[in-house]
């Protein structure tokens, strides 16, 4: 078996690695690179390697940094079968067809700006047409069951706990070693890992059994407060927010992290603990997502699926102040909207998407709170503006910031380096071969360091391209 990682080695997004066995190729996700536009925009108009040699791909959970690309894969030859659980799939299948439109969107708003300025037009990556042709080579797989995808490989997929349908990933890989000798191998992939206790999923699952192991690094050296904490800070910037007469923006992902802070901005309301205000979903794909959670009961917790039963009030993604918006129009209404008020729009690295509309007429408010409620990739607008950039670009146009910014790291996904090291650690018999994926460096180099101590000698941070022989 070999192993060779082309995505999120060494850094955190485009997630993507290629496992070769018994003479066929699989790609462990296909994500989209994100960070400086230019630089990210090459990497993800390309693949290294042929695309017309890969016989599947098996995807971690829906997130576009990890099924960004699929379309594109699919636009450049690739036919094989692509595996996810049912939940990722019906995600995927708004996510990438909203990607598309977005992309679509977006450029027609740049290739505007560049017109004005003389400069010539760009394609988006994929089109519509092509997200569509990705879907139709989806096949699923709950978690628990045992599929051979290829001779010799067999898939299981566990709960990882970090979005709706996201999975751990075990291939169990038979190769006949001559003279009638047969070798079994599991290669298991941590994919993204949540944490225990998150609102609205399950806790992961324990990997069981892993020989191979990939793991993701994202907080690395870093420890997130409890999750009790992170709504007890939301309540408070609201309020600070609701003082000022203010708006407060919300960059979240429209999986997971939408649904994390509307659960708690009901409880919370529920509770006299902030005032009732407006709360605007702007964001067609987190209403058609929510919807999908309603479908998907095996993902998400008891109280969640007791709490989904209800109607009025009392039901968390229906309650009275909360507004879902879907048409250009309703977005653009929410320019004379009456404060205090709550948007929360993706994207959630502030890469795209109405989110960025929004800054921009509000970012030179004074009165204006943007709060970040998840992880800010390297070189995105999001990391520039945490890191304290007075003067940002959107859409090419500088802006003065003068809006507070704020974030709650413990509403993070992500688990942090204790509850990663734990995990591993209840693996039965530890790996012996473990890759640090999905981190910056720094935070790869913590983790494989922590391993170490724990008894793991094998231990290795993967170059973009490098190749390994199992």
């Amino acid at each position: 078996m070999i192993l060779q990682f082309f995505g999120a080695a060494q850094s955190v997004t485009g997630s993507m690695h290629l496992v070769e066995a018994n003479g066929h190729r699989v790609l462990l996700d296909c994500g989209m690179v994100q960070g400086k536009r230019q630089e990210a925009r090459k990497l993800n108009s390309q693949f290294p390697f042929d695309v017309r040699s890969i016989d599947g791909v098996v995807l971690s959970h829906a997130h576009l940094d990890h099924t960004g690309r699929l379309p594109l894969l699919v636009k450049m030859g690739f036919d094989g079968s692509v595996f996810s659980t049912s939940a990722t799939r019906d995600l995927c299948s708004a996510m990438l067809r909203d990607s598309a439109l977005l992309q679509e969107s977006d450029i027609r708003f740049v290739n505007r700006l560049n017109a004005e300025k003389g400069l010539p037009e760009t394609l988006p990556l994929y089109t519509l047409q092509d997200a569509n042709a990705s879907l139709r080579l989806f096949r699923t797989l709950e978690y628990g069951r045992a599929l051979e995808i290829l001779p010799g490989v067999r898939l299981t997929f566990r709960d990882a706990g970090h979005i709706l349908g996201s999975a751990s990933i075990a291939l169990e890989v038979t190769e006949n070693q001559g003279d009638g000798k047969v070798r079994v191998t599991t290669l298991a992939f941590t994919g993204d890992l949540g944490r225990k206790g998150a609102a609205v999923v399950r806790d992961p699952d324990v990997i069981g059994r892993a020989d191979v192991l990939i793991t993701e690094s994202t907080y690395g050296g870093r420890h997130h407060g409890p999750m009790g904490g992170a709504r007890d800070k939301l309540a408070k910037i609201v309020n600070e927010t609701a003082h000022k007469g203010g708006l407060l923006i919300i960059p979240a992902f429209a999986v997971g992290r939408t649904q994390d802070v509307v659960y708690h901005l009901h409880e919370l309301m529920q509770a006299g603990q902030i005032p009732s205000m407006p709360v605007y979903v702007d964001s067609p794909l987190a209403t058609n997502i929510t919807e999908i959670f309603r479908q998907h009961p095996e993902s998400y917790d008891e109280e969640t699926e007791q709490l989904l039963l209800q109607d009025g009030d009392k039901d968390p993604f229906g309650f009275d102040m909360l507004r879902y918006t879907r048409s250009t129009e309703e977005s653009k209404r929410l320019n004379n909207l009456k404060r205090p008020a709550i948007i929360i729009s993706a994207s959630g690295m502030l890469e795209g998407g109405r989110v960025l509309h929004h800054l921009r007429r509000n970012i030179g408010d004074p009165k204006t709170t943007v709060l970040f409620v998840g992880y800010q990739a390297e070189n995105t607008l999001g990391r520039k503006l945490l890191q304290g950039d007075k003067i940002v670009r959107i859409f090419g146009e500088e802006h003065e910031v003068r809006a507070k910014m704020e974030e709650i790291d413990a509403y993070s996904a992500h688990a942090d380096e204790g509850e990663l090291l734990d995990f591993i650690g209840q693996i039965p018999n530890k790996p012996g071969r473990v890759f640090v994926v999905h981190g910056e460096m720094h935070a790869a180099e913590a983790i494989a360091a922590a391993l170490r101590k724990s008894g793991i000698s094998n231990v290795t941070i993967p170059a973009g391209g490098e190749r390994f022989q199992i």
